[in-house]
């Protein structure tokens, strides 16, 4: 008899864990999942409201328009639109680069950092290292900007004070390889790292 009802209380006190157990399981689920939802509601969220509030916004007309020509551009620096069939390679250069072949990296999903070729030398560093410590990011000199830098994302663009702009941030973090983007993903290498005195082949 003592032992039947040792085994009962064994039984019972055993019962008593695994419902401990199943409750806190359930809740480390429930916590988890929450907090998973909430990150990601979060990013979509800076994601859609996180850009500059002066960004620009221009029809560029369909993605794919191939052409070998030189492209009269309505933006400068283009925003998007008919484009040479090679891609610029995403990256720094200290030298200019042809505008058709950025124009297919935008495409691709870049965002291209252009700065006035007298962007004092420790914003350029700056650029620099923003264009080597991402993917699709391409930065270059532009000569004739109205603005120290200026960012470019397919039909998006914004002007910036310089590369310490806070608004640099929140342009790439908005648009590079962002819903405005034609082809998200394409590859933004193997194309050309020609400038714009070069060829634009591989």
């Amino acid at each position: 008899m003592a032992r039947s009802s040792k085994r009962r209380s064994q039984s019972s006190a055993s019962d008593g864990s695994r419902r401990i157990y199943l409750i806190v399981g359930v809740i480390i689920v429930l916590f988890v999942g929450g907090f998973v939802a909430l990150a990601v509601f979060d990013a979509r969220q800076r994601s859609a409201s996180g850009a500059p509030d002066d960004v620009k916004t221009y029809k560029v007309g369909p993605a794919g328009q191939h052409t070998s020509a030189d492209v009269d551009y309505e933006q400068i620096p283009p925003a998007g639109g008919p484009h040479n069939p090679v891609w610029q390679n995403c990256g720094y250069y200290d030298e200019p680069v042809r505008d058709e072949n950025a124009v297919h990296s935008l495409e691709h999903g870049a965002v291209w950092i252009t700065y006035s070729p007298d962007l004092p030398q420790d914003q350029v560093d700056k650029l620099k290292e923003i264009a080597q410590g991402q993917t699709y990011i391409l930065a270059s000199p532009y000569p004739g900007l109205d603005f120290p830098v200026v960012a470019t994302a397919w039909g998006k663009q914004v002007s910036l004070d310089g590369a310490d702009d806070p608004g640099l941030e929140s342009f790439i973090k908005a648009y590079r390889l962002g819903p405005q983007t034609p082809e998200p993903g394409a590859i933004c290498t193997s194309g050309t790292s020609g400038t714009s005195g070069t060829s634009a082949t591989q």
